[in-house]
This record gives structure tokens, sequence and C-alpha cells, in this order.
């Protein structure tokens, strides 16, 4: 039997990259696993790739975010872990940025997180865990990325505060901060691999780029009550050293 077996987890934005490795890990541990995204033909083919269960649903529509809530209920009762890792990558000047801009990326990666925890709080067995995937940019002060680093730094202390809401029932949360990740964020980002050997490796001291797998790792460890029952409240920076 694996870790997981016949626990039940939700992977929001799991059709690709980190959410989609998170999947993998935990199906491959016994679970039932439920996968959200924007695109219905991307989580639909995620889900016929991994056996996970598709559910079209924007983090940043709070309608969609109920519904997904309903139908996990009603199809599961509960759920035994909770990954919030929908999230929108956009870097751009602050005498760029438009009111479009940031309400894009606040909206998902704030707003829509917030509402997710709060909503998917009622259906959460005792002792579920909730990770976030947050962003080395929480702990870094680059050009290009206030924004960005903004709506990182409020899920981290929405971590945090929920950490200690949420201790009655005994539900742990904890945030794992990637560094540069060689997913299709990267690629969306217009860096190709020579393009971020260049201007990436050099920042960072393990001299190259993380893998979707070891953040996925971390949040199976973080979710495994056997090892991690003593671990809540914590950011877990997976950068290869990148912000020391």
């Amino acid at each position: 039997m694996g870790k997981f077996e016949n626990k039940v987890v939700v992977v929001t934005g799991g059709n690709s990259g980190i959410g989609l490795a998170t999947a993998k890990g935990f199906i491959a541990e016994g679970a039932k696993v439920i996968i959200t995204g924007r695109r219905k033909d991307a989580i639909e083919q995620a889900a016929k790739d991994t056996g996970a269960v598709a559910v079209k649903a924007d983090q940043a529509n709070l309608q969609e975010i109920d519904q997904l809530v309903a139908q996990v209920q009603r199809d599961y009762g509960k759920a035994d872990v909770l990954v919030i890792n929908a999230g929108i990558a956009a870097f751009f000047p602050i005498v760029a940025a438009t009111e479009q801009h940031f309400d894009d990326v606040l909206n998902t990666n704030f707003k829509g997180a917030f509402f997710t925890l709060q909503k998917f709080i009622p259906i959460l067995n005792e002792g579920a865990s909730v990770v976030m995937i947050s962003s080395n940019s929480a702990s870094m002060h680059r050009p290009n990325s206030a924004v960005y680093s903004a709506s990182k730094v409020a899920l981290n202390m929405l971590m945090k505060t929920a950490a200690v809401e949420l201790v009655g029932q005994k539900i742990r949360v904890n945030t794992v901060s990637p560094g540069p990740t060689a997913t299709e964020i990267v690629k969306k980002l217009g860096l190709d691999e020579e393009t971020a050997k260049n201007m990436i490796l050099p920042e960072i001291p393990l001299g190259k780029l993380g893998a979707a797998e070891d953040v996925a790792q971390m949040v199976l460890h973080l979710s495994d009550d056997s090892v991690a029952s003593f671990i809540t409240g914590a950011e877990f920076i997976i950068d290869g050293g990148m912000s020391v």
C-alpha cells in the first residue's frame, strides 16, 4: 500500500508543471487525485495520462471554486490534502503595469488562493494537510517583479495565519517556494534552454534549474503525517541557493 492509499487529494493547476508532477506523485502512492485547470482540453488530457479526475475550474473564479468544492464533497465527502498550486507568473516594471495586469496576478495568486482555502476548510478532514505553492520571489527584491512578488508574500502570510487558525482541527498548513523550475512557465516567459543557461544559472549556486519533481516530493513529504506531523506554518524554499 502507498503512503496515501485511499486519501483524497485536490491539486489546483494540476494539468502541467509542478501541479502535474505533484498529482503523479500522489497517484503513485495510492491517492485519489482531483486536478483542476482553466483549459478543459489540457486538464482532461492530463487526467487521461495520469488517472486523476479532471475538474475544469479557474482559481480566479469564485463561482467555479464553489462548484469544485461541491463536486469534491458530493463525490468523496471530505478531502485529506489540498495543494493550492494554480498561479500566474507575470513580470513587468512598475511603470508599465496596468490595472488589468495587477488584477490578473492578484486574482489568481492571492485572492483565488485565499478563497480556495476558505471554501475547502469545511470539507477538510481533521488532520488534513494544506500546501500552497509560493515562490522564492517572496524572499527576493528583483526588477519587474513587484506585483508577482507581492502576491507570493501575501500567500505566505495567509499560510502562517491559516496554520494558527486551523490548529484546532489539526490541519497543517505550509508553503513550498520554488526558484526557477524547468516547466511550461519558463517557456511561457520566453526563456528557452540557452537563455535560461545564460541569464539564470549564474545566479543559482547549484548551477542548474529545479525540476517539477523536486517540488512535488517536498509537497508529498509535508502531506505525510507519518513524517511531517510536527510541521506547520513553515515555508520551504527550493531554489538551489538562489535566494541565499
